[in-house]
């Protein structure tokens, strides 16, 4: 299913179905908006735009964005970040081009190794009782002395995510564990430096 936009007066709303981790954010913060029970679900002339956009600024996969007419769109935050969450994906928020072609402010990437929907979570950890620490140790011998600007992330083939720009690592609790300009991060699961690679997709012969 592609992207699909919900035009209002005053907004648009698109929402990429693929990027979805139905964290059900849009609906428990603005049910007269966001209703999975009524069709169409989204319907933007129940709020304000200032409503509607300051939620989606909230969603954690980007799955849904916005246009606003008056041209007040929302901007990449100026420090790139990578938080690593407990027993659960990578949520980015920055200025990110993924995978060569998605431009995204906001993406939640996998990190178990269990998605069907690689390089994006989507829940799959759950089921999969996927158990990591989001309070990782800091790794100073990664930081850089800058930040900010593009973030390209790509998949390496059945091996790590490979993130090539300026970004700041950090635990789910917004702890700083590193800055860097190129880092290689496990997705496969089975890493012992998580949130880094150390080799074991080779060992446990991970394919995505």
């Amino acid at each position: 299913m592609g992207a699909r936009t919900y035009r209002g007066a005053d907004i648009a709303v698109t929402f990429d179905m693929k990027r979805c981790i139905h964290a059900r954010n849009c609906f428990l913060k603005l049910p007269e908006v966001f209703d999975p029970s009524q069709r169409p679900w989204v319907q933007p002339d129940h709020a304000s735009a200032e409503e509607v956009a300051a939620m989606i600024r909230t969603c954690p996969s980007g799955a849904l964005t916005f246009e606003r007419v008056d041209g007040q769109n929302e901007r990449a935050r100026r420090i790139n970040r990578v938080a690593v969450l407990e027993n659960g994906p990578l949520s980015v928020e920055g200025d990110f081009i993924i995978e060569g072609k998605e431009r995204s402010k906001r993406a939640t990437l996998c990190r178990c190794g269990l998605s069907a929907n690689k390089p994006y979570c989507d829940y799959s950890h759950v089921d999969g009782r996927f158990s990591a620490t989001g309070e990782p140790r800091q790794d100073e011998h990664v930081d850089s002395a800058e930040n900010g600007g593009q973030v390209e992330i790509t998949r390496i083939k059945n091996g790590p995510l490979q993130l090539k720009g300026e970004a700041e690592i950090t635990s789910g609790n917004g702890r700083r564990l590193a800055t860097t300009s190129n880092s290689f991060l496990c997705r496969c699961g089975a890493s012992k430096n998580k949130p880094y690679c150390d080799g074991s997709h080779k060992f446990i012969g991970f394919s995505d």
